[in-house]
């Protein structure tokens, strides 16, 4: 029965998204991207679970917010949205960089992966990011979860000059973030450079860009969970 039903899932978003490939301009396409992102991306359960939380000044995570969600974002004051989900055709990105666009707000996108590190340069074009983009902003990826707290560690050890043990806080059960799962490998990363810093003080951005491996990390991270990467 579960198969059954993964199937017929799979088939309509195959559907959903051959019939919004154009975008948004006609009907047909808006209601079909419309039911996409409230099904498959989630959307319905998004309008009252938001995993909003303030990071620092100017500084908040979220899960993927609608258009609504968005205004109310206008409302509070905030300027920019960073989405850790990249661009692309995809339906939240097209009703969030439509919502952006008539509420004024400076929308960006980056690309990060919730079970898999980023290349060195993503992440230090993440870190220039957060000392150029403007405030406030909000940055989210699909559940504000994984993605969303990796980045938010990120800001607070590279912006606020915060000690790691409580850039680590940003990784927590709280936001639906678990470090037994596959997304562990986040944690993994926030190990790796305590370890190092403890052995000798060193910034979060110079350790990236001189001592940051993926591929080490993530082989450790695979060979302490027993080879279940």
């Amino acid at each position: 029965m579960f198969d059954q039903l993964k199937t017929r899932l799979e088939a309509f978003d195959r559907r959903m998204r051959t019939a919004f490939v154009g975008g948004l301009a006609t009907p047909d396409g808006r209601r079909a991207a419309f039911w996409h992102f409230q099904i498959m991306d989630h959307a319905m359960l998004r309008r009252v679970w938001t995993n909003l939380h303030r990071i620092a000044p100017g500084a908040w995570r979220s899960n993927q917010p609608d258009p609504r969600r968005l205004r109310r974002f206008r409302d509070m004051g905030i300027r920019s949205v960073l989405s850790l989900r990249g661009a692309g055709p995809s339906s939240h990105h097209l009703f969030e960089k439509e919502a952006c666009l008539d509420l004024g707000l400076t929308l960006v996108t980056r690309r990060l992966h919730a079970r898999k590190l980023a290349s060195r340069d993503t992440l230090l074009e993440l870190l220039d990011l957060f000392e150029t983009i403007e405030k406030p902003f909000v940055m989210h990826c699909k559940s504000g979860s994984d993605r969303s707290g990796l980045a938010a560690a990120l800001y607070l050890l590279h912006v606020e000059n915060r000690p790691v043990e409580e850039a680590r806080r940003m990784l927590h059960w709280r936001f639906i973030h678990f470090r037994n799962s596959r997304a562990g490998v986040l944690d993994e990363m926030l190990d790796a450079y305590a370890e190092d810093a403890a052995r000798a003080p060193i910034p979060i951005r110079d350790w990236i860009a001189t001592r940051y491996d993926p591929a080490a990390i993530e082989a450790r991270f695979r060979a302490r969970r027993g080879g279940d990467g």
